[in-house]
């Protein structure tokens, strides 16, 4: 990437400092995509009450989802949000994901840029909701496939978001994963890749280093730089 190719980031409106939990909070609902998970996950939690058909799977199901998520979170932070563009012919290919990923790098402190993009989640809506249809042997377990992937969505746009504001952790559990994001943004982007937990998959897959005897990047704002 060259200097002029390096991306700058959308306009938008910057987090004030010194923000307490219920501001946050509100801020949070006036942004798109906390709604659109919401919607999907209240029809989900709707539908499951009707079908019914209760089974030990839909238990297992949420259980097994959960352990795998800091690593399914890890393999799209590094290989869907850090992808480097290619060119293909006269085709370039780089996702809106990828793009508005770069400018948060850029800006983390740009609002808009902390959430998923709108066109970016409906087209995973949609990938999600083809899922639960087709991917089940019962419509009941595509449904608490759904609920459940709805739940950590919204759990991680949460996440995610506060810990891009000034909000400061009052508990171990929080400081452990603000921390551990922090350090991804302004100390290295090639460590630190996971959101919602702290030295879980980044342990696994050998991201997880001291900060201390870390060296800090000087592409942690401006990715794929050194390109």
């Amino acid at each position: 990437m060259t200097r002029t190719d390096r991306p700058t980031a959308t306009p938008g409106r910057a987090l004030r400092r010194g923000l307490d939990l219920p501001d946050a909070f509100r801020e949070f609902l006036r942004h798109p995509s906390p709604w659109m998970i919401a919607t999907v996950l209240a029809g989900a939690l709707i539908a499951r009450i009707v079908v019914g058909d209760w089974r030990w799977s839909d238990a297992a199901l949420p259980a097994v989802m959960l352990a795998v998520f800091p690593a399914f979170e890890w393999v799209v932070h590094v290989l869907v949000l850090h992808w480097r563009p290619k060119r293909l012919g006269p085709l370039s290919i780089d996702s809106e994901l990828a793009r508005k990923h770069r400018e948060h790098h850029v800006n983390p402190r740009d609002i808009p840029l902390i959430f998923i993009p709108t066109r970016s989640l409906a087209v995973v809506v949609a990938a999600l909701l083809a899922i639960a249809v087709f991917a089940f042997p019962r419509t009941g377990l595509g449904l608490t496939f759904l609920l459940t992937v709805t739940v950590f969505g919204l759990c991680y746009e949460w996440t995610h978001y506060l810990i891009h504001t000034d909000y400061k952790p009052r508990h171990g559990l929080y400081r452990a994963v603000w921390k551990n994001h922090r350090h991804h943004h302004y100390k290295n982007e090639h460590f630190w890749f996971t959101v919602t937990t702290s030295g879980t998959a980044d342990r696994l897959f050998g991201t997880h280093p001291d900060p201390a005897t870390t060296a800090t990047s000087p592409t942690a704002r401006n990715l794929h730089a050194d390109s």
